[in-house]
């Protein structure tokens, strides 16, 4: 599950967000599709369910007019899963969040391998190769792993067939019904993983 949300606030405790601005809550336990890689909400501004902006870090998924209208510096990205909740920090400036995402061009962060992979804690898992990251993460082949913000991984030394991710807004090979969390097969670092996490995304 996924939710877009914005709250100002800074992002130095796992629990304490007291100036950062909500944007997205995304939630992958939900039979819908909301949050899809290939979802229609990526790419505009139009809200989706703003009550649940109201509702902290629970399992609502909502996107906020914030994912459009508001400028930062930083995004905070978190992730539960199992109660247990997970966050990593990028600095990262732009006009919105729906400016780095909504063309589908790919932008790279500075977010080194193994951070992404504090997201998931320690059964976090990628294949060795390829390591596209940031926004709109996707490899040669469509078909395959993909992530509005996260990272893709391969067996192969290449971008052609990766069937590893960890993210938001995920999609494609191998279970395409996991939109937030760790998808990893075929030789991954830390073995196999379906792991589906309730994310949250936040700006300052």
């Amino acid at each position: 599950m996924l939710s877009l949300l914005l709250k100002k606030g800074g992002c130095q405790k796992v629990v304490v967000f007291q100036l950062l601005v909500k944007v997205l809550k995304t939630c992958l336990f939900s039979l819908q599709q909301t949050f899809h890689y290939d979802a229609d909400l990526w790419k505009t501004s139009n809200a989706f369910n703003l009550p649940g902006g109201e509702t902290g870090f629970d399992s609502q998924e909502t996107k906020l007019p914030t994912y459009w209208d508001t400028p930062f510096s930083k995004i905070c990205l978190g992730m539960k899963i199992s109660q247990q909740m997970k966050f990593v920090v990028i600095a990262k400036q732009a006009d919105s969040l729906y400016s780095l995402i909504a063309d589908g061009q790919h932008r790279a962060t500075s977010l080194s391998r193994e951070k992404w992979k504090s997201l998931i804690g320690p059964e976090g898992s990628l294949q060795p190769h390829c390591n596209t990251q940031g926004f709109n993460a996707v490899g040669t082949s469509t078909g395959m792993a993909k992530a509005r913000i996260g990272i893709i991984g391969n067996q192969e030394n290449d971008c052609n067939s990766c069937d590893s991710r960890i993210g938001f807004g995920l999609g494609a090979a191998h279970d395409d019904s996991n939109r937030c969390g760790n998808e990893a097969t075929r030789s991954p670092d830390n073995g196999d993983k379906h792991i589906k996490a309730m994310g949250y995304i936040l700006v300052q």
